[in-house]
């Protein structure tokens, strides 16, 4: 029973507190559904106010935008009407300048009416003088302006004729001072002694017993001499004295070193002969390759070997005196120093210089001139062809292709031509004068020439009657050229020529 009761009092215990729980749930509900109602109302509230403010400000923003939407229109409105006005104006100033040129177009037409109307009126006037004229004068228009032109050619041809000797004094004259400055410069640079050599071919004895032991029994001795040296030796009737000739004048030096050496010696026989004339062959060889060598080195410049070789060959070799290596180094230092005051190429200059006689070492044994052979050994062993042509040029036997060659022809002629520095024979200089004076006769109009100042100058004496004073510059160029051609001569040669006109009479 108590079981019961207690079982019944937990089951009402139970439901009151369910009911109890139940009365708090609901209490609650309403209070958090009122809550959220409130802030419900509140965020409404809240976001009214806040699109209030926007809607607000988006009207500010608008009207803003349209205030200035309309200035601007206002603006470009404005701008568009200064505009129209500057194109307006534009417009009415280009009508006022089109009617200005048509207005001078107009007057240009008239006034070029007018001038029509007198160029054809001065015309006529023209043809009726020129008809007056030809009445008056009894001659054509065509006569009168033949009459007319041979009077003026007349008169200009003499003013030419002294304009011109004018001009070519001027010319000459600084030409001559430009030259003459140069060359002096040159020369005086160089300053190298000058001494006129002998082909020696004279070996002096101690005695004539002497003469008797070069012959030998049968005379082996001097044909083992001249078999070894390639020589002929002459033993004549001069005292003390033997005489050695040879075109090689390598050869010839050998024969007369070896010679010296066996009279120095006096053991003559053929075995001595032979190891005296190898010995001083070689000595020459290396005297030949010691001089070319100098001649490289004193000039400054390099070389091929076989043509230092040949160089050294013209130490034994000598032209009217003057050694043909000493010549070809004060040509090639003559040739430099011009070009160095022109402004030409200095270094081909002096190599053309140096070697434009190198022919010479070899023309006893090629065919040709010195100066062919020359330019053709240098081409051989590798010389620019500038080098090759102041060489072959510098006798005129080829064209002369560039400054540096007719450089080196002058250095040459400076250098053959100085007092002393060469000598020629008499016969040659009485031919040279012949041939001179020949030359200069074989002209139309002279009636004498007389070769003057040793040959350096011609004074020709023409006819009057038939040589002018136009036609004695022509004469007086042709006879240079005349001579150039056909003579060699160092140095130059004036050709002067004189017009005498005489008037005689006799008073009776």
């Amino acid at each position: 029973m108590e079981w019961t009761q207690a079982l019944i009092g937990l089951a009402v215990g139970l439901l009151i507190g369910a009911g109890v729980a139940l009365l708090v749930r609901n209490v609650i509900d309403r209070q958090t559904h009122r809550s959220a109602r409130e802030e419900a109302q509140r965020i409404i509230a809240e976001a009214k106010e806040t699109a209030g403010r926007i809607e607000l400000e988006a009207r500010d923003e608008a009207f803003r935008i349209t205030r200035e939407a309309e200035r601007d229109i206002q603006r470009r409105r404005r701008q568009l009407d200064a505009e129209d006005e500057r194109l307006r104006k534009r417009r009415e100033e280009l009508d006022r300048r089109q009617e200005q040129l048509e207005q001078r177009a107009q007057a240009l037409n008239k006034r070029q009416s007018r001038l029509d109307r007198q160029r054809n009126e001065i015309e006529k006037m023209h043809a009726r003088r020129l008809k007056e004229l030809e009445r008056v004068a009894e001659m054509t228009r065509d006569e009168a302006r033949e009459h007319l032109l041979k009077a003026v050619e007349e008169e200009t041809r003499h003013d030419l004729a002294r304009r011109i000797r004018e001009l070519e004094a001027e010319a000459k004259a600084e030409a001559e001072r430009r030259a003459r400055e140069v060359i002096a410069i040159a020369i005086q640079r160089l300053a190298s002694d000058q001494v006129s050599e002998l082909s020696v071919s004279v070996v002096p004895l101690p005695s004539d017993e002497m003469k008797g032991r070069i012959i030998g029994r049968n005379g082996r001795n001097i044909r083992a001499f001249e078999q070894a040296t390639g020589v002929d030796v002459v033993v004549d009737d001069t005292p003390e004295a033997v005489t050695i000739s040879s075109f090689d004048p390598v050869r010839r030096e050998v024969a007369r070193r070896a010679m010296t050496k066996l009279v120095m010696d006096g053991r003559i026989h053929p075995t001595r002969i032979e190891k005296l004339v190898g010995d001083t062959r070689a000595e020459v060889e290396q005297i030949i390759l010691e001089q070319g060598e100098r001649a490289v080195n004193e000039v400054g410049v390099s070389l091929h070997t076989e043509l230092i070789k040949l160089l050294g060959r013209l130490h034994f070799r000598a032209s009217f005196g003057q050694n043909q290596l000493t010549h070809s180094i004060e040509t090639a230092w003559l040739a430099g120093m011009i070009a160095s005051e022109i402004g030409a190429d200095e270094r081909v200059a002096k190599i053309g210089g140096l070697l434009h006689d190198i022919g010479k070492a070899v023309d006893h044994e090629v065919e040709g001139t010195h100066a062919l052979i020359g330019a053709e050994l240098a081409r051989r062993y590798g010389m620019g062809p500038k080098i090759v042509n102041c060489i072959a040029a510098h006798h005129h036997e080829v064209e002369q292709e560039c400054v540096e060659a007719i450089i080196v022809e002058a250095a040459d002629a400076i250098s053959g031509a100085r007092p002393g520095a060469r000598r020629e024979s008499l016969d040659a200089y009485i031919k040279r004068i012949k041939a001179l004076e020949d030359i200069a006769s074989s002209f139309k109009g002279v009636d004498q020439c007389y070769a003057l100042q040793a040959g350096r100058e011609v004074r020709i004496i023409v006819r009057p009657e038939e040589i002018d004073d136009l036609e004695a510059i022509r004469l007086a160029k042709e006879i240079a050229r005349k001579i150039e051609e056909s003579l060699q001569y160092p140095g130059q040669i004036k050709v002067t020529i004189l017009r005498e006109t005489r008037a005689i009479d006799y008073a009776r």
